[in-house]
């Protein structure tokens, strides 16, 4: 039997803001869709909006570019902040735990660079 992949979510990045290098120094990114108040849009990557499909859960894959992270931890508010805003906090640190309720924790690996036009899904495979 052939596994489907099934997209939760899936958009394309904007506009990347100019402190985001700061946060990818820290091993995290923050997402808003187009709507982010301007005074947050240095610190985010910002993305076209675009509807949850389905809640992400831990055991899922964050793709950016097509390189796929394992999602280790989905905190209790990430998936009505993405449904709301596009927004929540990945953090690239391999931790299966947060206290920080609008975090999303991925595999430990070196984040892509980032630019307008990069593509942005989360999937069940």
């Amino acid at each position: 039997m052939e596994l489907v992949e099934v997209n939760k979510y899936q958009s394309l990045v904007t506009e990347v803001g100019s402190e985001v290098e700061l946060f990818i120094e820290e091993k995290m990114i923050v997402i808003f869709n187009e709507n982010a108040p301007e005074d947050l849009r240095s610190i985010g990557v910002i993305h076209k909006e675009a509807e949850l499909l389905n809640d992400v859960e831990a055991g899922d894959f964050l793709e950016i570019d097509r390189e796929r992270f394992e999602i280790l931890f989905v905190g209790n508010k990430v998936n009505d902040t993405l449904k709301e805003l596009g927004h929540c906090t990945i953090a690239f640190n391999g931790e299966k735990s947060s206290d920080l309720p609008g975090t999303m924790c991925v595999e430990h690996k070196q984040i892509p660079e980032i630019k307008v036009g990069s593509e942005l899904r989360i999937t069940k495979a």
